[in-house]
């Protein structure tokens, strides 16, 4: 049976405020605080405490050296939820080696595209090694020798292997602390580089000010380390305040939602994140609630990664709040890997904060004017907080100025917590860093009252007749208006057909086993969207777990849209329905 991991780590507290990972390690082994394990089958199947770790990353380090990698080079992990993968990530942090965190084989889908996609992400990387748990190394034997790879095996393996003579030495505030690929990076993968003083500056401004994290507080996550918010929300953000982590895998919390809660239960955590999905998913399951369930110590219920969809929240509450979940735990947030992290918070205790608008004035002016009782097409967005303390965020038109309260512009962000770029990629790197440290996030959004409230990205806007018209609007009124569909079974977008714009509108086809209950979907779709958008629209039914996912979970419309031009979803079974 494992140790159990105290809450309490004896130390005075210090909430971020060191130069580099090395030296929040250094700090936090000192206590008695460190990481747990869970899993379905097993439970708490497995502790590491801070000072463990760092004994073991050091060791590691110094053989990672003895095995003939140089300081600087790139080593790739698969970052699966395991304390292997945290001592390797911790290693590299100590021989001044940079780690890239690679993603894990999707439950569903094929080997051979998972093998081309580590392929790509390796040789992006100038990976110099590769780690990956025992049952997948067969799978990438073959990349690492065509590689050539100085490295290819386990974490375990790495014990018989000698270590350096001389002693390793950790990387330092203006080093590389490791690459970040972004959730969506396919066949053009993109590198984060983020610097050591650049991660050190976002967990401390998530510490101090997004979270104000206090000593009693324990985080817990099952979001993947090699996603953003995995790794620095709940990796290395509360390694630097000394607090401890209940872990458990992705791929646990997708077959038993409970199991997330019922970790926050027993463990009293009171920190904990999820894009909207995950909430969603526990309403859905809402019939397993574990006896005894107690919510009441989930202080920071965080929301990020995607979207957020209001109705979903307001269903969680309604849901979980006689097991003791407030409705002002709910935090939403707003941040990309390109920033580290975290970019804005919302406040903490006052719960979600919306703002319904005119659809119709934010379609054809970008304004994004408060409805008022005559309002026939509303639309609720989250106000996602303040920036941080020490960076600033700036709304701009095409041309570039400056926009005022309510105006819908290009979102972007300077500051200490901004990526070096796209590791070397120097031309795709200034098309979002200016050289005076702005970057354009590729998300539209406006201002309100000093906070930011996102209201799409900008590539997904479809333009159809002078109208802006965000996709999430019409999927969102899809799955709420159809019955059988829930969130995540549909996407929007527009092809360009003879120079006019076309709305294509994919929808997963879960529950039309027969023609006339296909006919019949397609046609409540386009009755929808015609009566609450006045659209035109192309329905495409397609099978269930057809639509692109990025790593993290979110629907994917770029690549969704590049598979249906591709003909990837075969003969378009659709419905053209006429503009109301």
């Amino acid at each position: 049976m494992p140790l159990p991991i105290p809450t309490l780590s004896g130390l005075p507290l210090r909430r971020g405020e060191f130069e580099t990972l090395p030296q929040a390690l250094d700090y936090a082994a000192g206590g008695a605080t460190g990481l747990a394990f869970h899993s379905i089958r097993g439970g708490h199947v497995a502790s590491l405490p801070y000072r463990e770790l760092r004994q073991d990353a050091l060791d590691l380090a110094a053989r990672l050296l003895g095995a003939g990698l140089q300081r600087g080079q790139r080593v790739a992990m698969l970052a699966d939820t395991s304390p292997d993968f945290v001592r390797a990530f911790f290693a590299a942090q100590y021989a001044g080696l940079v780690p890239a965190p690679l993603p894990l084989p999707p439950p569903f889908g094929g080997r051979d595209t998972y093998v081309a996609q580590v392929e790509r992400l390796l040789r992006e990387s100038h990976a110099a090694a590769l780690f990956a748990p025992g049952e997948i190394l067969p799978w990438l034997s073959p990349v690492a020798e065509q590689l050539g790879l100085k490295l290819f095996g386990t974490v375990e393996q790495m014990r018989g292997v000698q270590p350096g003579a001389e002693a390793p030495v950790p990387s330092g505030p203006d080093d590389i602390a490791y690459l970040q690929f972004s959730s969506g990076s396919t066949r053009h993968p993109a590198g984060v580089a983020v610097r050591q003083r650049a991660v050190m500056a976002n967990t401390s401004g998530i510490m101090q000010h997004g979270l104000k994290m206090r000593m009693g507080d324990r985080t817990t996550s099952w979001l993947p380390f090699y996603h953003d918010m995995g790794l620095v929300g709940f990796l290395l953000t509360p390694m630097a305040g000394q607090l401890s982590i209940d872990l458990m895998p992705t791929a646990d919390f997708a077959r038993r939602p409970m199991m997330w809660l019922s970790i926050l239960s027993e463990y009293k955590g009171t920190l904990s994140f999820s894009p909207s999905f995950g909430y969603e998913l526990c309403v859905r399951r809402r019939a397993a609630v574990p006896e005894g369930l107690d919510l009441s110590s989930w202080r920071g219920a965080g929301l990020g990664g995607d979207m957020i969809r209001p109705h979903v929240l307001a269903s969680f509450v309604e849901t979980f709040a006689p097991y003791g979940f407030r409705a002002e735990a709910l935090v939403p947030s707003y941040g990309m890997a390109e920033a580290t992290l975290a970019i804005s918070f919302a406040e903490l205790d006052r719960g979600i904060r919306t703002d319904e608008i005119d659809l119709t004035r934010l379609e054809t002016d970008g304004r994004a004017e408060p409805a008022t009782e005559a309002t026939e097409r509303r639309r609720q967005f989250v106000a996602c907080g303040a920036v941080l303390p020490g960076h600033e965020l700036d709304i701009r038109d095409a041309e570039g100025h400056s926009l005022p309260d309510r105006q819908v512009g290009s979102i972007l962000v300077r500051g200490p917590s901004i990526m070096l770029g796209y590791d070397g990629q120097p031309e795709r790197t200034a098309e979002v860093l200016s050289a005076d440290g702005w970057l354009d996030t590729g998300d539209l959004g406006y201002r309100l009252d000093g906070e930011v409230v996102i209201t799409g990205r900008a590539k997904d806007v479809i333009l159809v007749k002078g109208r802006n018209i965000w996709p999430q609007d019409l999927e969102w009124s899809v799955e709420q208006a159809v019955q059988g569909l829930r969130t995540g079974d549909v996407a929007a977008f527009s092809v360009d057909e003879e120079g006019e714009e076309t709305v294509v509108v994919l929808v997963e086809a879960r529950g039309a086993p027969d023609p006339t209950a296909r006919e019949r979907l397609i046609a409540d779709v386009g009755g929808v969207l015609r009566s609450r958008h006045g659209l035109e629209s192309r329905v495409v039914l397609v099978p269930p777990g057809g639509l692109v996912q990025t790593s993290s979970g979110k629907l994917s419309r770029a690549w969704t849209r590049r598979k249906y031009l591709e003909g990837a979803y075969g003969p378009v079974a659709s419905a053209n329905s006429e503009a109301a």
